[in-house]
């Protein structure tokens, strides 16, 4: 129902109901002057008035803006008919659609992200075991060294003929002729012999079409074309099942770099287990030679206590030294051992508190406490 309908409605109720209240004062007229009983008449017709103005002017006003938003959906879409007849002439043209389809390509290995130069290259050259001169739109590296040739493909002809069709027939034909189109692509790409371009190449090709559309309407009129192109070694893929390919591909090579960076750090491991044995050894020999040394110090103090201060005292006895000869005391202490832990019963150090260092077995640690000359420990 429109705003015409529904005013005329309004207007209609409003009359009747006037007419009613006519009625109603024309019968109660008998009793009281007549200017008394038409007076809330006359105030209702005034109020009716008023409020129908006020309707009017909405409906104008409202009128108005729909009829600009028309005017503003009608302009877009026709601009709109002309951008999508502008963009379907060109892409009738064929170094167009090859373009949209290499742009489409690119996008979708960015969006699996794969690096260029690193994890694929654009339209490398290459020659086929017959010597013919090839250039794929792109070659994939997959984690273990080899290949993946992939070229783009826009059967767009018979497509766009298929969906512009008005008759049920005419589309039928149309899309029998789309995947006819898209069958010769297959064979012309298996012809071309890629793989053996590239000597680390997959056994297959991959044949992009840049859109999900394409390749259904194809298989409406052909179900068996993905085996036949399975049967001339062509994987026909859309953005949807290569994006997953190529996601599978960027797995891949980050599961290598983290195995080959494992790899580096165990190495990494292996070199600093083998320096920590050497620097053992070479403590153990020092503590060794620790030990010897104190105890040749204790030998000399003994020796000299016996020979050369026995001597010294008699000039302290006669009065011919200021001072005594001070005696020399032995060194006390014991070198700490290098002791092999095994590494289950490693445990993490305790927190730092005051008092003294308990071991893990409850007994206070004192081996780490190494005396000064004095005999004090530190």
């Amino acid at each position: 129902m429109d705003a015409a309908s529904l005013l005329l409605g309004l207007l209609v109720g409003a009359l009747l109901a006037t007419a009613v209240t006519l009625g109603l004062v024309s019968m109660l007229g008998r009793r009281r002057p007549v200017a008394d009983g038409l007076e809330p008449v006359h105030e209702s017709l005034d109020h009716l008035h008023r409020v129908l103005a006020g309707i009017e002017r909405d409906r104008a006003t409202a009128h108005g803006e729909l009829r600009e938003q028309v005017g503003t959906v009608g302009a877009t879409s026709a601009q709109l008919r002309q951008e999508t007849a502008a963009l379907v002439t060109a892409l009738r043209t064929p170094h167009v659609r090859g373009r949209w389809g290499e742009v489409q390509l690119r996008r979708v290995v960015e969006v699996a992200g794969l690096l260029e130069h690193c994890d694929f290259v654009e339209q490398p050259a290459g020659t086929t075991a017959d010597g013919a001169r090839v250039r794929p739109d792109l070659v994939v590296t997959l984690a273990d060294g080899r290949q993946v040739v992939v070229d783009a493909k826009v059967p767009f002809a018979g497509y766009i003929e298929a969906v512009q069709a008005t008759d049920e027939s005419v589309r039928l034909q149309r899309i029998a002729e789309h995947a006819r189109q898209l069958r010769t692509h297959v064979d012309a790409l298996a012809g071309r012999q890629y793989p053996t371009a590239f000597g680390s190449a997959a056994p297959f090709t991959v044949l992009f079409v840049p859109s999900d559309g394409f390749l259904i309407t194809a298989l409406e009129a052909e179900p068996g074309l993905l085996e036949h192109g399975f049967a001339r070694d062509v994987v026909i893929a859309t953005p949807s099942t290569l994006l997953a390919l190529l996601r599978t591909v960027a797995y891949s090579w980050r599961q290598e770099r983290l195995a080959r960076d494992a790899t580096a750090v165990l190495e990494v491991g292996r070199t600093v287990h083998t320096r920590l044995t050497t620097l053992s050894g070479h403590l153990t020999r020092l503590g060794s030679a620790l030990g010897s040394t104190l105890s040749r110090y204790n030998e000399t103090v003994g020796s000299y206590e016996n020979s050369v201060l026995v001597a010294a005292r008699r000039f302290d006895d006669l009065g011919v030294a200021e001072s005594p000869v001070p005696t020399p005391g032995p060194a006390e202490g014991a070198v700490r051992t290098l002791r092999s832990v095994p590494a289950e019963t490693v445990v993490p150090p305790p927190a730092q508190h005051a008092g003294p260092m308990r071991s893990r077995h409850g007994t206070e640690d004192t081996e780490d406490a190494v005396p000064d000359r004095d005999g004090a420990t530190g």
